[in-house]
């Protein structure tokens, strides 16, 4: 017997993290395709012999029940925050809260969201902003401030006012508004597991909780975000 080194190569970790950040951000695998074109290969099979290489160290598991799915077990001890967590790139409309804008497609802002907030906080209109265009006759949305630093490394930074789509379900992988209890409101990303759900946050100080799925209600996903520069 011999133990298999868990040292990367640095194709290994970068495919690695590829796929972590694809999963996370999408909640499905890349291909084999998006996979040999982040590493700027000219086959797949060089990508099928880093797959193996990752899974013989225990770093990434392939999923039986579904073709070209895989999961990522753990990640490499230096990787950085970045690595570990996905950048969500959100729309940021800079100087934003413009409320001159065309007032028919005005958004309400209803109150506040962080881990712990009744669940009043969010049915009551304290401010309106202007809808994005991009996201204007595309579903009923609307906005909530962020209390908190548990999704900073999602790009989504205390005092920002985050942009929901309503909605009553997301893909896992998602950044979503959920109700737990039907007391408590809090944006975390949702990770689904057979009848359970984690709510995973974006800050290595916050650990991930998992709960019953009949214990959560999805309120709306997050497809966007006001920033104010000062």
């Amino acid at each position: 017997m011999y133990e298999v080194c868990s040292m990367l190569t640095k194709k290994q970790k970068n495919l690695l993290i590829f796929i972590n950040k694809k999963i996370r951000s999408t909640g499905i695998s890349p291909s084999y395709e998006e996979m040999k074109n982040s590493l700027n290969l000219k086959s797949k099979s060089g990508i099928h012999r880093l797959i193996s290489a990752l899974e013989e160290r225990g770093f990434v598991k392939r999923l039986a029940h579904k073709a070209r799915a895989l999961e990522v077990i753990k990640l490499p001890e230096n990787a950085s925050a970045n690595d570990i967590f996905n950048t969500f790139t959100p729309s940021v409309i800079k100087g934003g809260l413009d409320k001159n804008k065309n007032k028919s497609t005005d958004v309400s802002i209803l109150g506040s969201i962080a881990a712990g907030t009744p669940i009043e906080a969010i049915q009551q209109e304290v401010d309106r902003v202007a809808l994005p265009e991009d996201l204007q006759n595309n579903g009923e949305h609307y906005g909530l401030k962020v209390k908190g630093d548990s999704m900073i490394e999602a790009g989504i930074a205390d005092g920002d006012t985050v942009i929901v789509k309503k909605t009553s379900n997301v893909d896992s992988g998602q950044i979503a508004v959920v109700l737990i209890d039907d007391q408590e409101a809090t944006l975390k990303r949702v990770r689904k597991k057979g009848n359970t759900i984690a709510l995973e946050a974006a800050n290595r100080s916050y650990g991930t909780k998992i709960y019953a799925a009949n214990r959560i209600k999805i309120q709306g996903k997050l497809v966007s975000l006001y920033r104010n520069f000062h």
